[in-house]
């Protein structure tokens, strides 16, 4: 068998998530019913994704994995990056498929994600509606960035997250980033080694309160210390979310990120 990346971006909205469910249309049903078709194979094969986004939720960075009985791999990826890019609906594009170096895994490899979630706290141009959330308030970045700050680094993200029986809320955040745009809107960055259920929009959430002095920056640090999920956290829509960017270790260490990943976490990452 030979494993082939597939880099990945779609509009969230018409999509019931990342994960197939049956009756639902997913992103990986989709997909892995469009595999089957141009390969012509017996039965539809299993693609494993960087990260499981949630229905609504958007992504122009996704990548994913599915093991093929490839006699040609470089032909087969040509092929299908060809006809994917033909068959596929509007909402839904495979940018390239290519031969997975050794030791690559989508999702046990990444050694981060970058998400960017988009507010409107003014009147919002009607063809952005669909990637950006509203909220009530005169926005402050930088207020957003200087409370930010304490969350910065490893942490028990419990506050922010939607427990999930034996899985670890431990996340290591990289880099907080509230930036006006020329348009008017505010996007939040943030990159983790890992995201758990609702956590980006859980912490957009908390920081827009900040943001438009709801809270106080003493409210959002002291979140880091709860030991649960807070009823006090909004967490904000799922179309203004998007997965941007997955990042990989070089080649030579793939094998062994996946190995270290495998034994700290055992569910997957998902918003």
């Amino acid at each position: 068998m030979t494993r082939f990346r597939l880099d990945i971006g779609y509009d969230g909205s018409g999509f019931h998530g990342w994960a197939a469910q049956s009756g639902l249309r997913t992103v990986q049903g989709e997909l892995e019913t469009w595999l089957g078709r141009v390969l012509r194979l017996p039965s539809a094969p299993t693609l494993v994704c960087a990260g499981r986004t949630d229905a609504g939720v958007h992504a122009r960075g996704q990548v994913a994995h599915v093991d093929l009985d490839a006699p040609d791999p470089e032909e087969i990826a040509e092929t299908l990056t060809r006809r994917l890019r033909r068959a596929l609906p509007e909402d839904l594009v495979v940018y390239r498929v290519g031969v997975a170096p050794d030791g690559f895994d989508a999702r046990f490899a990444a050694i981060w994600r970058r998400y960017a979630y988009r507010l409107a706290d003014g009147p919002l141009d009607p063809l952005l509606r669909h990637t950006t959330a509203t909220v009530r308030g005169r926005l402050d970045a930088a207020a957003i960035n200087a409370a930010g700050a304490s969350l910065l680094g490893l942490h028990d993200f419990a506050a922010f997250c939607r427990a999930r029986e034996g899985a670890t809320t431990i996340r290591q955040l990289q880099w907080l980033d509230a930036t006006r745009l020329p348009d008017g809107r505010v996007e939040v960055g943030v990159r983790a080694d890992a995201f758990c259920h609702s956590m980006v929009r859980s912490l957009v959430g908390a920081l827009t309160e900040v943001g438009t002095g709801r809270r106080d920056a003493d409210w959002l640090s002291a979140l880091l210390e709860a030991p649960a999920r807070s009823g006090e956290v909004p967490v904000l829509p799922a179309h203004g979310l998007v997965l941007e960017e997955v990042g990989y270790p070089p080649e030579e260490e793939l094998a062994s990120r996946a190995r270290q990943a495998r034994a700290r976490r055992s569910l997957e990452e998902q918003e």
